[in-house]
């Protein structure tokens, strides 16, 4: 809930955003949480903002 991103994601792709924000959470635990943090931050920047 930090920028949006799984929240964006999930309307988007028309899921539940508590799904997409837990296999987030998930991903981050089995990976050492680097690669999903660099992840989360480069779509943070390139997906549009809401209403745009």
């Amino acid at each position: 809930m930090i920028a949006g991103v799984a929240g964006g994601l999930a309307l988007r792709l028309r899921w539940n955003p508590v799904i997409v924000r837990g296999a987030f959470v998930v991903l981050a635990l089995a990976t050492f949480v680097l690669p999903v943090a660099l992840l989360y931050l480069i779509l943070w920047l390139f997906m549009p903002e809401e209403g745009c």
